[in-house]
């Protein structure tokens, strides 16, 4: 397109959100025109982040921003609680929403995708933008074809709220569409502590670790008699998942309809 895309950043102050920020100021082909969030106050969001001043100030008002400030594409990972709300209100302002939040239900998105088809805009909701997680994603549905007794460990930090994360969830769904469901393990096993296997998904086991310090890290554990295959992917840092941000921001402007999962972005 001739001009830049018009961003606004819905909590603007979070861990992502301040990332998000910074990205978008520093791509040559968008322009920051909004930061929402509820308890920051009226600060330039350049100087939020420790860059020079942008000359737009946070915002407590989602609906107000998307108004005055016109934004072609909204980023947002605030959370569950608001993710279907924000994410409605963007597709009735012809805004297109880039979710980074988890908690959609599968009638969620096409109820989503609905709006976005009516509307005529694009949108996705990603789990995960990390690059290297995708294609460990893709990795894992492509081997389980060989490879079909599997289980997925998932380590967060201990304030995520959600468990399984939203990545595992939809790492399993991908193996589910080339994975016949099978009942793994001695069909007369029992836990003795309840909840000692994990949680249980379409014959597999998804287990959820949640300690201090712990980052984002996923790994999809395959084993055949005489052989295993571990597939894993680490992130240190939020930066990681900000190319597939940009990446999700321009894709969005060129179709119709709301995606779910940025592997569809990934050749």
């Amino acid at each position: 397109m001739d001009r830049k895309i018009r961003v606004a950043v819905v909590g603007a102050s979070g861990r992502m959100g301040l990332e998000v920020v910074k990205t978008v100021l520093s791509e040559p082909d968008m322009e920051l025109v909004a930061g929402v969030a509820r308890s920051t106050g009226p600060v330039d969001l350049g100087t939020l982040v420790g860059l020079a001043p942008c000359g737009v100030t946070m915002t407590s008002d989602v609906e107000l921003a998307f108004v005055e400030s016109k934004p072609d594409v909204v980023v947002d990972f605030t959370g569950p609680h608001s993710a279907f709300s924000h994410t409605s209100l963007a597709i009735r302002h012809g805004i297109r929403p880039v979710m980074g939040t988890t908690g959609f239900t599968s009638q969620d998105i096409e109820e989503l995708d609905k709006q976005c088809q009516e509307k005529q805009i694009g949108g996705i909701i990603a789990p995960n933008f990390s690059i290297g997680a995708i294609l460990m994603m893709k990795f894992a549905a492509q081997a389980s074809k060989y490879f079909p007794n599997l289980e997925i460990i998932e380590y967060h930090g201990d304030q995520k709220l959600d468990a399984p994360s939203g990545t595992s969830i939809k790492t399993a769904e991908m193996i589910s569409e080339v994975r016949e469901e099978r009942r793994q393990g001695n069909p007369k096993e029992e836990e003795t502590i309840e909840g000692s296997r994990g949680g249980y998904y379409n014959g597999f086991r998804i287990h959820s670790v949640r300690l201090p310090g712990i980052f984002a890290q996923q790994e999809v554990i395959m084993a055949e008699p005489g052989q295993a295959l571990k597939i894993r992917h680490d992130s240190y840092d939020r930066a990681a998942y900000m190319p597939g941000v940009a990446l999700a921001v321009r894709k969005v402007m060129t179709y119709t309809g709301m995606v779910y999962g940025f592997e569809h972005f990934i050749d």
